[in-house]
């Protein structure tokens, strides 16, 4: 057994040690980047403060406020004490056509009354690429149109789904055949659009 004056002298020697290969702290930031980066992956290129970079690979289907940790990217340690970590958060910027809730996305899509009205193959954006899809005939604005598995990549593997909002879009300048049309289309005029909202 060791005396008072032996054991507190290495309890000093193992602080001494221990401050002389101390791992270094772990280091912050924050990432901005755009929502189909968040959806499809990416690598980017952070700057740092000191004027250094740290390069970032982006995991498909990452989420607000995620963090990534980069492992001994971080301040460094003293004697054998490695270096610590960087944290980097990641901030997503608004799409102004793209939205998520969980692992489905969605977007409101224009069509002309000819597409709404006939049906219509129109190409529609994705994250990952534009693909293909069937207007059905007679659809409406508001009318909501699921592709499956374009939405983000789950953890359990697979994707969620993209829904598509119709928006029929009239043409921006005055259309005299269209108006013509209209005005004499008699079963127009009679039909209530407005016969289930509440007075």
């Amino acid at each position: 057994f060791m005396d008072s004056e032996d054991a507190f002298g290495e309890l000093l020697r193992r602080s001494a040690r221990a401050q002389a290969n101390r791992r270094g702290h772990d280091l912050e930031f924050r990432l901005p980047i755009e929502f189909i980066e968040s959806i499809a992956g990416a690598n980017r290129r952070l700057t740092l403060p000191d004027g250094s970079a740290l390069d970032v690979a982006i995991p498909p289907g990452i989420v607000e406020g995620q963090v990534l940790r980069l492992r001994g990217k971080g301040a460094p340690g003293s004697g054998k004490g490695g270096p610590g970590d960087a944290l980097i958060e990641v901030e997503i910027k608004p799409d102004r056509s793209f939205a998520r809730e969980g692992d489905d996305i969605y977007l409101e899509l224009p069509v002309t009354l000819t597409e709404a009205v006939l049906g219509a193959r129109i190409k529609v954006p994705t994250p990952t690429g534009a693909v293909t899809m069937a207007v059905p005939k007679g659809s409406n604005t508001g009318t909501t149109l699921r592709l499956r598995g374009k939405g983000a990549p789950k953890h359990a593997g697979g994707n969620g789904d993209q829904f598509v909002k119709l928006k029929v879009i009239l043409p921006k300048e005055p259309n005299p055949e269209l108006e013509a049309f209209v005005s004499g289309w008699e079963s127009g005029k009679t039909y209530n659009p407005r016969e289930e909202v509440a007075p």
